[in-house]
């Protein structure tokens, strides 16, 4: 029998909120679970007291299951173990661990121990089928998302892939999401729930930019384009962002174009930075990574993280029936 991501995350409603560094803080990800679905604040590369205060905010801003979200690759398998020893000390067991991209086994076996629950965004059958036997939910992360891609499948071919291979595997779809007739779309592939990212950059509650929010709110998918520029801090992933005068000339010097503060600390932003613009971010914001997918045709403006759930729950709430599309098609309309 099925086991759904609601199910094994407690969650009213199938949804989760994409852990993006410096756009997903605590704000967010308390407001998103507060609305019943899963909020997940970016953990990126914070150690030591920096993680712990953010982890004590959420885990005082919410009382309902709640993520953090850490990224192997971008850190390296020391540090990353040093995150998850705090996340595991640190957090109650309602907190579980969402990883952006595969982890290795010692820290599946260890969080598997400690009996949290794990999700793992993936790009490939490969690996989402890895996760999958190491129990974790599995996220299937399409080329119509934004930021870094993890493969090179668009979202319902891999969705489909994937239900096939894990027929009872709990399974979101990632990409291109950005209404409720598209949340349909994915479940009708074969996902069970879905997770959002471009749709919450625009939240009250986000900490992106201003310019930021409002250039995501401008643009149709047309504004987006799949890029390897925006290297310095995450080298070796394609994202796709709306096009900037970076990804129109990438032969620019990589001159600092801003700074920024993270957690309290002041940092200079290069050109070329995967760094996203933040509310504590200031210079040429327009050549910083806006990170987008091709849902922001679909998003006309900033509203609440609850008002973002409260739009796709009707779509979402019945997670144990495997939609046909015919049941989509209704959805749609």
């Amino acid at each position: 029998m099925r086991t759904t991501v609601a199910q094994v995350l407690g969650l009213e409603v199938s949804l989760l909120q994409s852990g993006m560094g410096g756009v997903a803080g605590t704000e967010l990800a308390c407001a998103v679970s507060n609305a019943g679905a899963a909020g997940c604040a970016g953990g990126y590369k914070l150690t030591g007291p920096l993680l712990s205060a953010m982890l004590a905010r959420l885990v005082s801003g919410t009382g309902r299951p709640v993520g953090v979200n850490l990224i192997p690759e971008v850190v390296g398998p020391g540090e990353l173990d040093r995150q998850v020893a705090q996340v595991l000390q640190e957090t109650p067991q309602r907190v579980h661990l969402s990883f952006f991209g595969m982890p290795g086994d010692a820290v599946f076996d260890r969080i598997t121990a400690a009996g949290r629950h794990l999700v793992v965004q993936v790009g490939t059958v490969e690996d989402g089928v890895r996760a999958a036997a190491h129990g974790a939910v599995v996220v299937a992360q399409g080329t119509e998302a934004g930021g870094h891609l993890l493969g090179t499948s668009r979202r319902d071919d891999l969705v489909g892939a994937l239900r096939a291979r894990l027929p009872d595997a709990p399974l979101a779809a990632s990409g291109g999401i950005g209404s409720p007739a598209q949340a349909a779309r994915a479940l009708a592939a074969g996902a069970d729930a879905v997770l959002l990212g471009t749709a919450f950059v625009v939240a009250h509650e986000s900490r992106a930019h201003a310019r930021f929010k409002s250039a995501v709110t401008a643009a149709d998918e047309t504004a987006t384009v799949i890029t390897d520029v925006y290297t310095i801090g995450w080298p070796g992933r394609r994202h796709r962002v709306l096009a900037t005068p970076v990804t129109a000339d990438p032969h620019q010097p990589a001159k600092f174009i801003g700074k920024t503060v993270v957690e309290g600390k002041p940092y200079l932003v290069p050109r070329f930075s995967a760094a996203v613009p933040t509310e504590a971010t200031s210079g040429r914001i327009e050549e910083m990574a806006l990170y987008c997918g091709q849902s922001c045709g679909e998003i006309s403006g900033e509203v609440s993280a609850a008002d973002i759930v409260a739009a796709y729950q009707p779509a979402l709430t019945r997670p144990e029936v495997t939609l046909t599309q015919e049941k989509a098609e209704r959805y749609v309309g």
